[in-house]
């Protein structure tokens, strides 16, 4: 692309798809639980471990991309679209090949997590060395993208499934991979730019033996602990406040939230070039914590589902502003530190719907298992105000 202008946006349209992408193989499979039970015979119970794999399996890519230093971003992320691709198609036809079908499953969950993982470390660097203005803004507003397709895959699954039968789940399955599929054309052409020289960069131990940097990671998973706790007991809440179908409960609860949440991200992207990123969060963070609080403390139930909504508008900012706050007090962090902010926003993501999940069964109380998840926005302040002394 020497002496040719390079079209940036076309770099930004993949990396909107990337994120479309994550969301695609993130939310499809659970929709599917009801249709792997019934045509595989597969005890309810059992399907747990699917996204359970799925979290560990991008954990572990998020390590390994922290790991190692110099990472070819292009060829990296082209796999991360081929991987996704191969996981959502294989969902059609690999889980038959095995006497346990349940094992086919695993395989292909475990294909897409590392093109999954892969995206997650690798778009944010991307666009970050873009040359675009407004960096904190155009993060957030990349962020968004992962929403509208938890939005887009959700509606359109529920969609497809009323027309032409969750029996029809495969053909599904390929039409999604479509999207990956295309998206191999515009990582491959699009500029793609190093986030700092490899020979610049830090590598993990270096981050680490930096004492800010610990903050930085105990910030990344209060966002992403903040976010996925609601996002993975968005449904469970909505059936049990309001007593409705599963179905109903997707629309209210997940979806409902995921929209919310890509509200609160876009509004940043468009209008928040003027606003200071840590003051703003921080306002985030103590919406958030009151919209838990009247998820879980609200004695009638739409109330509690509207607190859940507000939280969506609250933690849109907090895994993107986290990434832009470190990637702004750490210019030369390089993949390494993008890779390690993953890795604390997935073990947030792990971290808290874990705790609602235990403090929900010693209770048989879904809110009081929200109520104590309720420490994590807490948390995220506490870190904001010790990185706003720190730069004073």
């Amino acid at each position: 692309m020497n002496g040719i202008a390079k079209n940036y946006n076309k770099t930004k349209t993949a990396c909107y798809l990337g994120f479309i992408t994550q969301a695609i193989v993130a939310n499809f499979t659970p929709l599917l639980f009801t249709a792997f039970h019934r045509e595989y015979g597969i005890p309810l119970a059992n399907l747990a471990l699917i996204p359970a794999v799925f979290y560990i399996i991008q954990l572990i890519t998020d390590f390994l991309c922290a790991k190692f230093k110099n990472i070819d971003y292009r060829r990296s992320i082209v796999i991360s679209e081929i991987a996704a691709a191969i996981g959502l198609v294989g969902l059609a036809f690999i889980p038959s090949l095995f006497s346990n079908p349940m094992i086919g499953i695993l395989i292909c969950v475990c294909i897409y997590a590392v093109g999954s993982g892969l995206i997650e470390v690798l778009c944010s660097p991307i666009i970050e060395a873009c040359p675009f203005p407004n960096k904190e803004s155009t993060m957030s507003l990349l962020h968004s993208f992962y929403c509208w397709g938890a939005v887009g895959v959700i509606l359109g699954s529920t969609l497809f499934f009323t027309f032409f039968g969750v029996d029809n789940w495969k053909i599904l399955a390929c039409v999604w991979a479509l999207i990956p599929l295309y998206n191999i054309i515009n990582f491959t052409t699009c500029p793609i730019e190093p986030i700092v020289e490899d020979a610049n960069g830090m590598n993990m131990g270096q981050l680490l033996k930096n004492h800010m940097f610990w903050i930085f990671l105990l910030l990344m998973v209060a966002a992403g602990a903040s976010e996925c706790t609601m996002a993975q007991w968005a449904s469970a809440f909505a059936e049990a406040s309001l007593g409705v179908d599963k179905a109903v409960g997707d629309l209210a609860g997940p979806c409902g939230f995921a929209f919310c949440m890509g509200l609160g991200r876009l509004w940043y992207g468009k209008k928040g070039q003027n606003l200071d990123l840590t003051s703003y969060m921080t306002g985030a963070g103590i919406l958030c914590f009151a919209a838990y609080l009247t998820a879980s403390l609200s004695p009638i139930p739409h109330i509690s589902l509207i607190g859940c909504m507000i939280n969506g508008l609250a933690v849109g900012i907090m895994w993107p502003g986290s990434i832009s706050i470190t990637s702004k007090r750490i210019p030369t962090g390089g993949t390494a530190m993008f890779a390690m902010l993953a890795l604390a926003g997935d073990m947030g993501g792990t971290l808290g719907p874990s705790l609602v999940g235990i403090c929900t069964k010693s209770s048989e109380n879904i809110q009081n298992g929200l109520l104590a998840a309720s420490v994590f926005p807490v948390i995220l302040v506490v870190c904001l105000f010790r990185i706003r002394r720190y730069g004073r």
